[in-house]
């Protein structure tokens, strides 16, 4: 079944327009989530309490205000915000090209997929080539749910994507979160710690192999409830704390090996007993067989 378009839009720039439609690049349905209910099982609803009155406060009673000052507001009336609003044109403004190298990842927001809509293939396929062939991305402004939008369009696979990102004064600096200090490491410190990278290392990276277990224990658990069924919850093992950098590298690249030739010596045991691939026969030590205890002698002993 083909993807809905969530909305459309018009990219333009020059004397050039470009009509587009705009895609979601998630399902949010493929996630879970709770409902907030009374012990009772009925659904609560939320209401609204003004501790000055102590009373709840019906919604037509509501009006949105501005804190310009610790517990001082100016309202706004449902008209006013309107006015301020941006043009709800849908436009998509590009501004300017700047190289794709210097366009830091960490502002993106959210994500979208441009497709073409009537009238607009070639010249939507024309702009994706020709932003591939000199490795650039478009920055515009899109004026769209009475926002102004800062956004980045650049070339996807056949197409084009859009990233809808955060202004500069809305991204944190790095620094506050890096507050580490300077550290010198030795040669084997730095040489186990490429090996350790080099044996989890893939060719590429492959989304399909990774899921949500936390989704997928969720509904079976629920599964369980709906079928009158006991959850037993098992505690979890504590992880073992390494503090030695050195020690913990080495453990590292012992367990990242450990899986593969664990499976390569079951394997050679299994073809030994007849067995192939993964179906090998684990291997089973064989029982001690006790010593049998000594008979008590039957001479008795001469005291001299």
């Amino acid at each position: 079944m083909p993807a809905r378009a969530l909305s459309t839009a018009t990219i333009s720039f020059g004397l050039v327009s470009i009509p587009v439609k705009l895609f979601t690049t998630g399902e949010s349905q493929a996630t879970v989530s709770f409902n907030m209910l009374h012990q009772c099982g009925t659904r609560v609803k939320q209401q609204y309490w003004c501790p000055k009155d102590e009373r709840v406060v019906p919604r037509d009673e509501i009006v949105k205000g501005y804190e310009f000052a610790k517990g001082q507001y100016v309202t706004f009336s449902d008209e006013e915000l309107k006015a301020l609003e941006a043009n709800r044109s849908n436009h998509i403004e590009i501004v300017e090209f700047v190289p794709i190298s210097t366009f830091d990842f960490v502002q993106i927001e959210k994500t979208y997929y441009l497709g073409a809509d009537k009238g607009g293939d070639k010249a939507y396929r024309l702009l994706s080539e020709a932003m591939k062939a000199k490795d650039k991305v478009a920055v515009g402004r899109w004026a769209a749910r009475g926002k102004e939008q800062l956004v980045i369009i650049r070339p996807y696979k056949d197409g084009l994507a859009l990233h809808q990102l955060f202004y500069a004064n809305e991204v944190r600096s790095f620094e506050e979160a890096d507050d580490t200090a300077t550290f010198t490491f030795s040669d084997k410190e730095r040489d186990l710690a490429e090996k350790l990278i080099d044996q989890l290392s893939t060719h590429s990276f492959q989304p399909e192999k990774y899921k949500d277990d936390y989704a997928d224990r969720v509904r079976a658990a629920v599964d369980q409830k709906v079928a009158g069924k006991e959850i037993v919850v098992s505690a979890e093992a504590p992880r073992a704390q390494i503090i030695d950098l050195f020690e913990a590298l080495k453990k590292s690249l012992a367990e990242a090996k450990e899986p593969r030739e664990g499976k390569d010596v079951a394997r050679a045991v299994g073809d030994e007993a007849g067995f192939s691939g993964d179906d090998a026969a684990p291997v089973t030590p064989r029982p001690v067989k006790k010593a049998e205890p000594r008979k008590a002698s039957s001479k008795k002993s001469s005291v001299g």
